[in-house]
């Protein structure tokens, strides 16, 4: 039976301090700061019933108040070093909200470092994690077959190979493999109770979205940055807020 989720959270984690691309978050593509890109994408989902913009920088909160976002208050320098796991992240925004009487069904994370999200991709994640039931959702997109686990190999104590996934025997044709996939970072939603309980942004029932391979884009150094500017060009009016 599907899931009613009536109040969900986006949560776009916005800290100050990139090394790879300085101030990335707040970097204009496009005309507008990069954090925008995923604030808009909230902003258009009708499931999404609050938009945070989770930083450490006064500055990047009054860009992201600018933009649409609840920014009020600025996150503690304790969760703000670029080794913060983003489940304490999530978990403060919940404290925060929870003393200000809040609860919210589950949370949507958006990851401002990958802006570019499909039109209809968030509203269909959140309808198929609904529906499944499932403790969480990811995005994700195809692995090339020639990366597919069941072709991998890892090496044992004594320097051998055996296949990474167990089996005895290769899957021989290409036809025979069954589809793998690896995140892409443009979406993780996670019920609360999963959240606060289990401390996971996964749970046990790990539902996913497939996105395609033509938006993905993961801003981490200049090259990164290059690269999604060429797609915000190549993929005009079929993303979120273009």
């Amino acid at each position: 039976m599907p899931t009613d989720l009536r109040n969900i959270l986006a949560i776009i984690p916005a800290r100050s301090g990139s090394k790879g691309v300085k101030d990335k978050n707040i970097r204009i593509l496009d005309g507008k700061p990069l954090l925008w890109y995923s604030v808009e994408a909230a902003r258009q989902c009708p499931y999404i019933h609050t938009t945070l913009v989770s930083t450490d920088s006064e500055q990047y909160a009054e860009i992201a108040r600018a933009c649409g976002a609840e920014a009020p208050w600025l996150r503690p320098a304790a969760l703000s070093s670029d080794t913060t796991a983003s489940i304490d992240v999530v978990i403060h925004a919940l404290e925060y909200y929870r003393q200000e009487g809040q609860h919210f069904d589950a949370v949507c994370l958006l990851q401002p470092t990958t802006p570019l999200r499909e039109k209809g991709s968030l509203t269909g994640a959140i309808e198929r994690f609904r529906m499944l039931d499932a403790d969480a959702l990811i995005s994700v997109v195809p692995v090339p077959h020639e990366y597919n686990p069941h072709w991998l190999f890892e090496a044992d104590a004594q320097g051998l190979l055996r296949i990474a996934t167990g089996e005895k025997e290769i899957i021989r044709r290409r036809q025979e493999l069954p589809p793998a996939f690896m995140r892409d970072g443009s979406i993780y939603l996670t019920k609360t109770s999963v959240l606060l309980e289990q401390h996971s942004l996964y749970g046990e029932k790990l539902a996913y979205w497939e996105n395609s391979l033509d938006f993905r884009v993961n801003i981490d150094v200049e090259a990164d940055w290059a690269l999604a500017e060429e797609k915000v060009i190549s993929l005009k009016n079929r993303f979120i807020g273009s």
